[in-house]
């Protein structure tokens, strides 16, 4: 699985140690969920008016989100992550967490979307917080055993 990282119109990349250590989460949650071992994912960085943009023109909603996750092919498996680092700065601020905390669990997010979870209702948005939780729990312990 190949993940590449991309600046849109913002002045935001992750440092080489952090995409190495996201590209291989990433691949590992990718393959746990699904077993799902080639494809490309991209996650492009943007700002908060870029993703309103995407957000209206594709999707038909008016508001400001923190990711958008377009799946192109499952097999091999493609897909964007449109990341606005405005919105993740500003939710991290209000949660009062850390920046790249914040930054992981929208990736993670956008990344279990990829793997069929929903975030529609309320049983599914739980669902997906507590695969979210085991996930970044997962990278923060160091541990490759998911």
């Amino acid at each position: 699985m190949e993940v590449v990282f991309h600046s849109s119109d913002v002045d935001f990349f992750p440092e080489e140690q952090e995409q190495s250590l996201v590209r291989d989460w990433i691949s590992a949650v990718l393959e746990n969920e699904k077993q799902i071992t080639t494809g490309e994912i991209s996650i492009i960085f943007c700002s908060d008016q870029y993703l309103l943009e995407m957000n209206q023109e594709y999707l038909g909603h008016h508001y400001f989100t923190d990711i958008i996750t377009f799946p192109y092919s499952e097999t091999p498996l493609t897909a964007d992550l449109f990341i606005s680092v405005d919105r993740v700065r500003d939710n991290a601020d209000q949660m009062d967490v850390d920046f790249t905390e914040e930054l992981r669990r929208v990736m993670i997010h956008g990344v279990l979307h990829l793997c069929d979870f929903a975030d529609d209702t309320e049983e599914s948005q739980r669902e997906m917080r507590q695969a979210e939780d085991k996930y970044l729990q997962w990278l923060s312990s160091g541990q490759h055993d998911i």
